[in-house]
């Protein structure tokens, strides 16, 4: 009995210790778990194109978990997961010479298109970002007809018809949230 209650006071005083070491090193383990790579590219491009840095991290991280070879089984390709159409229209606006839908795989080219992007949805929905998000999702099109429709508005995202949107746009708030409580 003496022997169990020396066990469990052991594991009492180590796990209290795990704890406040825990507590102390929060930002340190959720780095870990939610790291930011590619800093300088995202930073670089996201003061270029006017965006807000953590959120594209944001997006990155729940596009491709950071994997710069990433291609979804609908064809987006890397890091932001940008369709070859959007990269190939992107490129001609931009100006980037010698563009194949190959270097969407360049995690400089993917963040610079995917930020500009980013500010060009966010320049057609004034800035609201759950509509932008919505978009970047399921095409601009898409958003302007539920809002057309009344299946949407401005200041409820709630019926968004595709419930993979409505929660790629809840997973991003929720990821932007983490990002500004490790990076900022």
């Amino acid at each position: 009995m003496a022997k169990a209650y020396r066990h469990l006071k052991f594991i009492s005083i180590l796990l209290c210790i795990l704890i406040v070491f825990g507590l102390v090193n929060i930002k340190r383990i959720g780095r870990v778990v939610f790291p930011m790579k590619y800093q300088k590219q995202i930073y670089t491009y996201s003061n270029t194109y006017k965006v807000d840095p953590l959120l594209i991290a944001s997006i990155i991280r729940a596009e491709s978990s950071f994997l710069l070879r990433a291609k979804s089984h609908k064809g987006a390709i890397g890091l932001m997961q940008i369709m070859p159409k959007t990269g190939r229209w992107a490129a001609k606006e931009i100006g980037i010479k010698n563009y194949s839908d190959e270097k969407l795989y360049d995690e400089d080219i993917n963040i610079i298109i995917g930020c500009w992007f980013v500010n060009k949805l966010s320049v057609e929905f004034d800035g609201n970002m759950d509509l932008v998000l919505a978009a970047y999702n399921a095409g601009s099109g898409n958003v302007n007809k539920w809002i057309n429709d009344g299946k949407i508005s401005i200041d409820n995202i709630e019926n968004i018809p595709f419930v993979e949107t409505k929660n790629y746009v809840k997973r991003i708030s929720i990821y932007l949230k983490i990002y500004k409580f490790l990076y900022n």
